[in-house]
């Protein structure tokens, strides 16, 4: 017979067992779920045989042509793009013209790939298409784009400088930031440094996964920054990374040796002008005269990476600047859109000189006005200079500028969406210099001794 004390002891067992049982079951799968194992980007980013890394970009005449490019695993040996005029229904895939690819095979750091590009060409002026890219059996979604109008009607586009660094993680709420607050842009506008280190695979893969779907549908125009030429082990010598042109399809209308690194474009009534600041100075001068001598645009916008006047500290490209900004003043050069200093700066009307005589009247002598501006968080502190109007540090932005006729209309944005910098430029007449209307309504420059976060200028 079980007496009470057995019973008892035995109940207590019980309880025990059946805690620690449920203490085993509730803490193991907390342990798993506590711990989770650290996905690679070398994973994260490996081709498969779907296409991915899509992106357009301008590749001669924006009315009727527009480049593209994608990327899939060595599966896929042949790759097409098909394109219709858009429609307000599914009518148009029906009507879809393919094209074929140009592939080829990359080694990369992080294994083999096939990139893909084409040039769609014969296309109309001011129209939307819809396209898709694939294998012929397997395709990416229909993405949208517009071809440029033949008349100089108004438009707007996006300007960055350096990304560089952290791209998925934080440079990813700019460019997308910008998108959300800034409806109908025609392109986007990188001025060099799109990455750190740009032998490797996954930085790309970053920059892409932070731009998504915006790449396939806004084209980009990009300029080489000193980090699109890394240096050869051992040597100072750099030259441009193999994985620039399998990305991107330029135009390829600039001096010998710098395809698709040096080109122009123009895009109603305006003349856009990428320089490559790597290399070749001398030669882009000579050929920059010759396209800016022919040049029947209202507007002339350039790009290019090193700052001529730089905001960041210890910084000067005084040979770039001599061998340059004489071109620019003598063909009255609009507006220089740069990066690499990690800050935020913007002049007056410049002259060769280096007076900056938009800070004394609004109707100054014809010059030029530089722009130096950062998209991603890695900041540099900012030395204040006399050339700058507008200057700041610790702050990533996104500028938006409008081309209206006879104004160009200027606005910097913080990463917020805040207004930090904004003015117009109004053209004269012929023969008279633009004049400049700047913001009276501004927030206090962002000045701190000291930035949270700011780098060291490499």
């Amino acid at each position: 017979m079980e007496t009470f004390t057995s019973a008892y002891s035995k109940s207590i067992h019980a309880v025990y067992r059946t805690g620690w049982l449920v203490t085993v079951l509730l803490v193991i799968p907390w342990l798993a779920w506590a711990e989770p194992a650290a996905i690679p980007n070398e994973q994260i980013f490996k081709p498969s045989p779907l296409p991915d890394r899509i992106i357009l970009t301008p590749c001669g005449d924006p009315t009727e042509m527009m480049g593209l490019n994608w990327r899939t695993d060595l599966s896929i040996t042949h790759g097409f793009a098909q394109i219709a005029l858009a429609e307000v229904s599914r009518d148009f895939v029906d009507k879809a013209h393919q094209v074929a690819s140009t592939t080829m095979v990359v080694e990369t750091d992080n294994g083999p790939a096939t990139f893909h590009s084409v040039r769609f060409a014969s296309l109309s002026p001011g129209q939307t298409y819809a396209y898709r890219v694939g294998d012929g059996v397997n395709w990416s979604e229909w993405f949208q784009f517009r071809t440029a109008s033949k008349r100089p009607e108004p438009f707007s586009f996006i300007y960055m400088g350096d990304s560089q660094t952290e791209l998925k993680s934080l440079w990813s709420r700019v460019i997308r930031g910008a998108i959300v607050e800034t409806s109908g842009v025609r392109f986007l506008l990188h001025a060099g440094d799109l990455i750190n280190r740009s032998l490797r695979d996954v930085e790309w893969g970053e920059w892409f996964a932070a731009g998504a779907w915006i790449n396939g549908t806004i084209p980009s125009l990009v300029a080489v920054g000193n980090h699109e030429y890394p240096r050869k082990e051992g040597t100072k010598e750099s030259s441009l990374t193999p994985l620039w042109r399998p990305h991107f399809t330029l135009p390829e209308d600039g001096p010998e040796g710098l395809a698709e690194t040096a080109y122009f474009f123009d895009y109603q009534g305006v003349r856009f002008v990428a320089l490559n600041s790597n290399e070749k100075q001398e030669e882009q001068a000579v050929w920059l005269d010759q396209i800016l001598s022919s040049n029947p645009n209202r507007w002339t916008i350039v790009t290019f990476h090193h700052p001529l006047f730089s905001s960041a500290s210890k910084r000067d490209n005084p040979e770039l600047r001599n061998k340059w900004q004489p071109v620019f003043d003598k063909y009255h050069v609009d507006l220089v859109l740069q990066g690499h200093d990690h800050s935020y700066a913007r002049s007056g009307p410049l002259v060769y000189d280096n007076i900056p005589s938009g800070t004394a009247a609004i109707c100054a002598p014809a010059g030029t006005v530089y722009v130096v501006s950062v998209s991603g968080p890695k900041l540099y502190p900012l030395e204040r200079r006399d050339w700058m109007m507008r200057a700041g540090e610790g702050t990533q932005l996104y500028q938006v500028i409008r081309v209206d006729g006879d104004t160009l209309s200027y606005k910097a944005f913080t990463a917020l969406g805040d207004l930090y910098d904004a003015f117009n430029l109004v053209k004269q007449g012929e023969g008279k210099p633009n004049r400049m209307e700047d913001y009276s309504l501004l927030p206090p420059e962002r000045l701190p001794s000291a930035s949270p976060g700011a780098a060291k200028p490499e």
